[in-house]
């Protein structure tokens, strides 16, 4: 396996433990470096604090993740000494040839035995399968759809009074309402209420800016996903149908798939490969959390995917945050998660290599050449009311330019889209200034600009937040 730096950031727990592995290496912490005749097993002392060093190795045996040990007390997975020793054996550090050590053959075995074990159980399932517990399924239902009830009348209270008497006091009832929806199997709804008395929070902070078209396009999406959850939902409690399916609205109501699932509803692609379009992070006021957020290219399809990793403020220090990707992503399945547009996407196994020309290449030539088709397809996307309301989508220009004091992008096609910062997505996102200031005439003609397209209510346009500029050998990433 070949160890880069983009490999090494993707098996660390967050930056910091980079950079600190990083330091250790530069300054020349670790010694007695040892190998296994196979280069299936580094292990290394490492300096520490204390008098005596760490014992750190690295186990590549067995699977794709590699097993980290270490002496050190340290709750980080894989530790700081860890990646410095990931850093030690990149730098093509010497490393002698050793027996292994006694206690992680030892490990090894017992890992082994894991292993097979593991390997039996599907057997022995398949001779008894696991009995489907239909009545806590059926249940559960029941409780789902008299929580739907509860949401429709608070629902109905809030249109019957107009959203200008939520104040005060009746804010944090609807908080408090909205808490009592997770004990109903309603985290979707539950979050829909809390962005909803955020919203009118936020209006009644600043009258002055007070401007309801959020507020109001959440109150239409949870009327939406309130009427097709309670239709969904009967229907399967009529029909005893019990199992996920591929269904949007298995998420939109706060399910959460399992990998084992997305293969099951044969929701999956073999033997993908991805290059990232860029990266973001967002900072959800309404449900204090964290997103991380990738676009990607599948480079045989050619659609635009991404990825999603949440990080609530009070688990912050537990989840491990992702990170941008300069390297190529090839993995022997990627699951797809139900719904349309940018679909999400996860995996489990995977390599990284170089993005080279000819991928990058690809994701030039995919890009759509027809304008007024991706306006079409945006049009459709956002029509849907459980949707988001903007899609990431990659066009071929002719030309960026000036109409005006607006910078427009014109489609092949002859079409022009102005280009705006997208209000959303706040001032952390804004990359209108970095295009009027880009150092190369040659990226403003004949080029590619993914971004997201949007609907922009101040002139009732369809419109494009910039995110990258891609040219035919490299991908110039304007957030971030």
């Amino acid at each position: 396996m070949k160890i880069t730096e983009e490999w090494i950031i993707a098996q660390a727990p967050n930056s910091a433990s980079v950079q600190n592995g990083k330091k250790l290496s530069q300054k020349g912490s670790f010694s007695e470096r040892k190998k296994t005749e196979d280069e299936t097993l580094f292990w290394a002392d490492c300096a520490g604090s204390g008098k005596n060093p760490y014992h750190t190795s690295i186990d590549f045996s067995g699977d794709d993740t590699p097993t980290c040990r270490c002496s050190c007390p340290s709750r980080q997975f894989p530790c700081k000494h860890a990646i410095g020793l990931m850093f030690e054996i990149m730098e093509g550090k010497s490393f002698s040839v050793a027996d292994i050590p006694e206690d992680i053959a030892g490990k090894r075995e017992k890992k082994a035995a894991r292993a097979a074990k593991k390997e039996e159980a599907p057997k022995e399932q398949a001779e008894k399968p696991k009995k489907t517990n239909n009545a806590a399924k059926a249940k559960k239902i029941q409780k789902q759809l008299e929580g739907i009830e509860k949401a429709e009348q608070m629902l109905s209270d809030l249109l019957l009074h107009g959203l200008g008497t939520l104040t005060g006091a009746s804010v944090k009832n609807y908080e408090k309402l909205a808490k009592d929806l997770g004990s109903y199997y309603l985290t979707g709804a539950q979050t829909a209420f809390s962005r909803l008395a955020y919203e009118i929070a936020q209006i009644q902070k600043h009258p002055e800016q007070s401007d309801y078209s959020e507020a109001i396009r959440i109150l239409i999406r949870l009327n939406a996903l309130l009427q097709k959850s309670r239709v969904f939902l009967q229907e399967k409690l009529d029909n005893k149908n019990y199992d996920v399916e591929d269904n949007l609205l298995y998420e939109a109501l706060g399910g959460i798939w399992k990998l084992d699932e997305l293969e099951k509803i044969g929701s999956y692609q073999e033997n993908a490969e991805l290059v990232e379009l860029s990266f973001d992070v967002i900072y959800d006021e309404a449900k204090k959390e964290y997103v991380d957020r990738g676009y990607w290219m599948e480079l045989q399809s050619g659609k635009i995917y991404q990825t999603l990793n949440y990080r609530p403020l009070k688990a912050l220090k537990h989840i491990k945050a992702e990170d941008t990707c300069f390297d190529m992503v090839k993995t022997p399945k990627l699951f797809c998660y139900p719904g349309t547009g940018n679909q999400r996407v996860r995996w489990d196994s995977f390599e990284m290599e170089p993005v080279t020309e000819e991928a990058i290449q690809k994701v030039f030539d995919h890009a759509q050449k027809d304008l007024s088709l991706a306006i079409k397809e945006v049009k459709n996307e956002i029509k849907n009311t459980l949707s988001e309301k903007y899609f990431a989508a990659s066009l071929t220009f002719s030309q960026i330019g000036m109409i005006g004091d607006e910078l427009v992008l014109k489609g092949q096609d002859g079409q022009c889209i102005a280009l705006r910062d997208r209000a959303a997505d706040g001032e952390s996102h804004h990359s209108i200034a970095k295009l009027k200031n880009l150092p190369s005439k040659a990226w403003r003609e004949n080029q590619v600009m993914f971004g997201l397209l949007f609907y922009d209510p101040t002139d009732a346009r369809i419109c494009m937040h910039p995110y990258s500029l891609i040219t035919k050998d490299q991908i110039i990433r304007l957030q971030y």
